[in-house]
């Protein structure tokens, strides 16, 4: 089949569009035809080693963790899908090798959900891995309840402008920061937002005097030292991009796969009540280009790599 792949850590430059063997689909597994795989920064941080002490290479790697597509064929274990349905998952393994830059990915059904059927292929893409991340971080970790004030950081960015959809349905107040180009999004999306850099601890405070419930980072180092100062007496604070957060009393979450989760979340957005904006796409040959404009942290949304149902490419 034809894939992105990379056979050793480096820059874009190291991906290449090829061919790769087939997945061999076992009993647990699904075997799903590729339509969209969502770009996400882990995915050129792995490229780029740096995940090495937690996650181990099998060279050649296939990147990407978020698919949608379709069913082409269930493991002999596998009941809850047949061959045509539509699915999406957040595919991670405990080791990189067989991602879902890919015409096919062999899924554990651990894994995967039902495609909302209002989403696009695309728009679904961009669900899995950035739903997962801010419906774990918000209902398990930060346990965000209604009436509370919850600050969430990179508002417009794809995990961003989930938890800010998602802690507004839980009836929070959500504070989002955010460029100005982005503000006028970030209030479709049920927040109130603020301008990030010099001056943010003063502004949020103008907003919220009494400090904030809750504080979702997932930018790290200046912002959230400064986010540590802002949460009211017995607020919580969580960090999916800097574990330094331990040493402010808060707690580093990495996401996981949860069918469960997933389902839940494809609920919601069947039910409008998340929606995925896509900023852009690319063809899988273009990955390396895709990965280029993921790692200039500015997106709004996400980025998703699209494969040809005819072609592959």
């Amino acid at each position: 089949m034809k894939a992105i792949s990379y056979a050793r850590y480096g820059g874009p430059e190291v991906l290449t569009f090829g061919e790769v063997r087939d997945p061999k689909v076992g009993p647990d597994a699904v075997l799903v035809r590729v339509r969209a795989a969502a770009v996400n920064p882990v995915d050129w941080k792995c490229r780029e080693g740096h995940l090495d002490r937690i996650l181990e290479p099998v060279f050649p790697v296939v990147p990407g963790w978020d698919v949608s597509g379709v069913v082409v064929r269930p493991g002999v274990s596998v009941a809850e899908f047949e061959a045509g349905d539509e699915v999406i998952g957040y595919v991670r393994e405990d080791f990189l090798s067989r991602g879902t830059f890919a015409e096919y990915v062999a899924a554990p059904v651990r894994t995967l959900a039902r495609k909302p059927r209002n989403l696009s292929f695309e728009e679904a893409a961009g669900l899995p891995l950035t739903g997962l991340t801010a419906y774990q971080v918000l209902t398990k970790v930060l346990r965000v309840r209604r009436g509370e004030t919850v600050l969430v950081h990179a508002a417009a960015g794809g995990v961003g402008s989930i938890a800010v959809q998602l802690a507004a349905h839980l009836g929070a107040r959500v504070i989002g920061t955010a460029s100005e180009r982005n503000h006028d999004f970030v209030r479709g999306l049920g927040g109130e937002p603020v301008a990030y850099g010099d001056g943010l601890a003063e502004r949020v405070r103008g907003m919220a005097p009494e400090g904030v419930d809750a504080v979702f980072d997932v930018v790290g180092g200046d912002t959230l030292r400064a986010s540590a100062n802002l949460l009211a007496p017995e607020g919580r604070l969580v960090s999916i991009a800097d574990g330094g957060v331990v040493g402010y009393g808060g707690r580093y979450y990495f996401v996981r796969p949860d069918a469960q989760d997933l389902r839940r979340l494809a609920e919601l957005a069947e039910a409008g009540v998340v929606s995925v904006h896509v900023s852009e796409t690319f063809p899988l040959e273009r990955a390396a280009d895709a990965h280029r404009l993921n790692a200039r942290g500015r997106t709004r949304g996400k980025i998703v790599v699209t494969v040809d149902r005819e072609t592959g490419a």
